[in-house]
């Protein structure tokens, strides 16, 4: 058995190749949170809120669907946390993904 620096040969590529791995998964999941993309809260179906917003799963972004037809547009990101179970981290990390555009007058709904 070979040794380098008082440890076996295989020791350290075993090492090696664990390192390399724990970097290939890394690496892995990384796109997973580079590819939300930006989306309009106040037009998106909730199909779309999910899989463009991080930490937005379906139940969620149906909720935003309903609050929005029952209560009208959202008018800034932090309005997304009138909802239930979406906080402030769940805001932040997607504010870079958050679009605003005013939905047109006649979709607000009064309250009655």
């Amino acid at each position: 058995m070979s040794y380098v620096n008082g440890k076996s040969v295989a020791t350290a590529r075993s090492r090696q190749k664990a390192r390399w791995m724990v970097q290939a998964l890394i690496l892995s999941l990384l796109p997973a949170f580079s590819w939300a993309g930006p989306v309009d809260i106040n037009k998106a179906d909730a199909a779309t809120l999910a899989k463009e917003l991080n930490g937005i799963g379906m139940s969620r972004a149906q909720a935003i669907v309903a609050y929005r037809e029952k209560n009208g547009a959202f008018k800034s990101a932090e309005d997304l946390m009138k909802i239930k179970g979406i906080g402030a981290r769940v805001v932040e990390a997607n504010r870079a993904n958050i679009r605003l555009e005013r939905a047109p007058a006649g979709n607000a709904k009064q309250p009655e």
